[in-house]
């Protein structure tokens, strides 16, 4: 298996097996959910198809998104204008022979640029060996005239270029992308793994983030639980208001910090936590990610129906559709909350 990558191993094997019989297509498709290793998988599988050395290894491992200094080119982007962004697509470059496209911009999307600029880079053959490999992290934020002109490479790409995509959910995709592409779906892993990478990791509050990381390690090791519990007060404030339970002024409260604060997708992340927990505490089951809520959240499920949740779960995923049209956070939640209240009877 890959040195230090953990879990998936039938995902890991299938790349291994691909290598080991000389018979590795040009396109691939990893999916699956957020932190499982998908971006991981294709560094180590990279490392290994083109040969590299321990120091180009090093140098393919800088690419990592994760890593701070990534994150911070992520978040100065985000500040640029679009036509600055277009000037220079982002493309990371650590090794020469190993490019990584990653979403970009307030929308975090991949842009048409970025498509342009890895066509231009297709053709440059390699500067060792014989192999090129591009990584497309999330091509599923590929806007739709990014996608359509990533089609174009994948129908004739250079004998020396392997394309390797990573997509959440695969049917985001194109048709015609999923369709010539091998598609190696990977898997949340088991609770019990993942704190244990974290404590291999001796990295702190081990449990509670394997509890809170729904089996993506990834995702385990950067959580910012100080950033998540702000969330936490806000959305907790914001489902007890839409249960009746507190008078909207609790979530006015937080509504002005929501909007100058975080990304949505960073709220929803929270709040769609915090619904599957209220479900499974409606439905009597007492193992939940936040556990120290489960006095509060038991208090809320006496005072909604089933119909409420499932409806709280399809405005959530609604507003979750929305996520990149840029749209205001407080508006959405606050809309949220007012059909949500409506549903509840008053006392």
């Amino acid at each position: 298996m890959f040195e230090n990558f953990y879990g998936n191993e039938a995902a890991a094997r299938t790349l291994l097996e691909m290598h080991a019989g000389g018979r590795i297509p040009q396109t691939l498709l990893l999916s699956g959910p957020a932190g499982v290793g998908k971006a991981t998988l294709v560094r180590r599988f990279a490392s290994l198809v083109l040969f590299a050395s321990e120091a180009a290894m090093a140098q393919i491992e800088q690419d990592d998104l994760s890593l701070p200094h990534n994150r911070e080119i992520l978040a100065e982007r985000e500040k640029l204008s679009s036509e600055k962004r277009s000037e220079d697509p982002l493309a990371f470059a650590t090794y020469p022979d190993f490019l990584t496209f990653a979403p970009e911009g307030p929308l975090r999307q991949i842009s048409i640029g970025q498509i342009r600029r890895l066509k231009d880079e297709a053709q440059l053959l390699p500067v060792s060996g014989d192999r090129r490999v591009f990584l497309i992290d999330q091509v599923d934020r590929a806007n739709e005239q990014a996608a359509n002109s990533l089609l174009k490479i994948l129908e004739e790409p250079p004998p020396y270029l392997i394309v390797c995509m990573t997509a959440e959910n695969p049917y985001d995709l194109l048709p015609t992308i999923r369709s010539r592409s091998v598609s190696i779906p990977l898997q949340r892993l088991e609770e019990a793994a993942v704190e244990e990478f974290l404590r291999k990791r001796e990295t702190s509050d081990a449990e509670r983030r394997a509890r809170l990381a729904n089996g993506s390690p990834g995702l385990a090791v950067t959580w910012d639980l100080e950033a998540y519990d702000r969330r936490r007060t806000a959305m907790l404030a914001l489902l007890q208001v839409a249960a009746r339970q507190a008078p909207f002024a609790t979530w006015a409260k937080h509504a002005d910090a929501v909007g100058r604060g975080d990304k949505l997708e960073q709220y929803m992340e929270v709040l769609l936590l915090l619904l599957e927990d209220l479900l499974l505490v409606a439905h009597g089951f007492g193992d939940i990610r936040n556990a120290d809520l489960a006095m509060q959240l038991r208090s809320m499920a006496q005072s909604v129906t089933f119909f409420w949740l499932r409806r709280a779960v399809e405005l959530s995923s609604e507003i979750l559709r929305n996520v990149r049209r840029n749209i205001y956070k407080t508006i959405a939640f606050d809309a949220l909350a007012v059909e949500l209240r409506d549903l509840v009877p008053a006392n």
